[in-house]
């Protein structure tokens, strides 16, 4: 999650939690943001985390991690999970693992980002508060 927008950039569903999933995920982020700027990553303390080849992928990027018992670090991205569950898993029986990436993919790809608005984002959507962004920032100062 682009904390600027809380856009989901970068997205991997699996069904065990090993490392390779989330180098995927962050190689997945690389590409799309693209950008020269410098990176902040946030994660919480999981061995995938604290691995060799998640310091590889994240070699280029400053990282933060939680703090022991402080779930509040995390909080924009922790009750993302709940708020798919709630918003959109609950309403499907789901049949198989392809079921579920199909619903996740929808849920995030064309309602998340493109759809359900945010107050953070001025009750616009994440894609459009970006696209807002880009707009005004090449405006001439006044």
């Amino acid at each position: 999650m682009d904390l600027f927008a809380r856009k989901i950039i970068s997205w991997t569903l699996a069904d065990t939690m090993e490392v390779s999933t989330v180098i995927e995920t962050i190689n997945k982020a690389k590409a799309y943001r693209n950008t020269d700027l410098p990176l902040i990553i946030h994660s919480d303390r999981g061995s995938q985390y604290v691995s060799n080849a998640w310091r590889e992928a994240t070699k280029d990027m400053q990282c933060s991690y939680s703090h022991k018992g402080y779930p509040y670090d995390n909080a924009c991205i922790e009750s993302f999970p709940s708020l798919i569950k709630r918003e959109w898993l609950n309403r499907f029986n789901i049949i198989n693992y392809d079921h579920a990436y199909r619903l996740i993919f929808e849920c995030i790809e064309a309602f998340y980002n493109t759809v359900r608005i945010h107050s953070h984002c001025d009750y616009m959507t994440p894609d459009g508060f970006e696209k807002f962004y880009e707009r005004v920032k090449d405006l001439p100062a006044a």
